[in-house]
């Protein structure tokens, strides 16, 4: 089953996703929200796989939303503005469902977050290597060559020696391509790779001679990584 929940300012936006969902059997909306924080803070309590969501609403812009989350879930945007269509998917949005949609569009639109949901849970992860694309080419990184990954607006920062790299991609994306034993991300803008932790505790890492924030959305990465170390000693 399939878990989302809709942020709108609309009411009647949010009537008739929820109607859309409804009709679809693998499909479970867990919660509406016209409020941005009720929506972040549930977001914070719960792993959910899609969100829809507005973007022109009255408190703040729903791109800027998406990018605050600590843990994105996959989005599909729901707007009357086909304006941002390109900025949306930039940050490696599903769909992009201009107001009025009847069903048959939205229904596409979650096959397409389907699709994805199940391509990244059966994906065979490369454990040694990772390509990615830095001025129109396809560079590959090895794993063990990586410092620490930094977002950068829409762009992300690979830190390897001599010189780090730049490319046009999400932390949540290249998390995804990573093995979830040996990088962690430890703050909305980092990364790391945990072999080259040098110390820690609940509120920075060092890495790579930087220090490095824990976020307060990751409140639960000090007590991995203990548990890693424990494993480790």
């Amino acid at each position: 089953m399939i878990t989302a929940i809709a942020l709108d300012d609309e009411p009647l936006a949010l009537k008739l996703i929820s109607q859309h969902c409804e009709k679809i059997s693998f499909l479970h909306l867990k919660k509406v929200f016209t409020n941005p924080d009720e929506a972040a803070d549930y977001l914070n309590e719960h792993k959910i796989d899609i969100i829809f969501l507005d973007i022109q609403m009255p408190d703040i812009n729903g791109m800027q939303f998406y990018k605050k989350l600590a843990a994105p879930p996959q989005v599909i945007f729901a707007t009357a503005y086909r304006d941002y269509a390109v900025e949306g998917f930039n940050v490696d949005a599903i769909d992009y469902l201009l107001k009025p949609f009847e069903y048959d569009r939205f229904l596409k639109a979650v096959y397409k977050a389907k699709e994805h949901l199940e391509f990244l849970a059966t994906q065979d992860v490369n454990l040694n290597s990772l390509f990615i694309k830095v001025n129109y080419e396809m560079m590959k990184i090895n794993l063990r060559d990586i410092d620490l990954i930094e977002a950068l607006d829409d762009y992300i920062k690979i830190h390897i020696k001599p010189v780090p790299v730049l490319t046009l991609m999400t932390l949540k994306s290249v998390l995804e391509k990573l093995p979830s034993q040996e990088f962690i991300r430890v703050h909305r803008s980092y990364i790391i790779p945990i072999s080259k932790i040098e110390k820690f505790t609940k509120t920075k890492i060092n890495v790579g001679g930087k220090e490095i924030p824990i976020g307060s959305s990751y409140a639960d990465v000090h007590e991995t990584l203990l548990q890693r170390s424990n494993v480790m000693a």
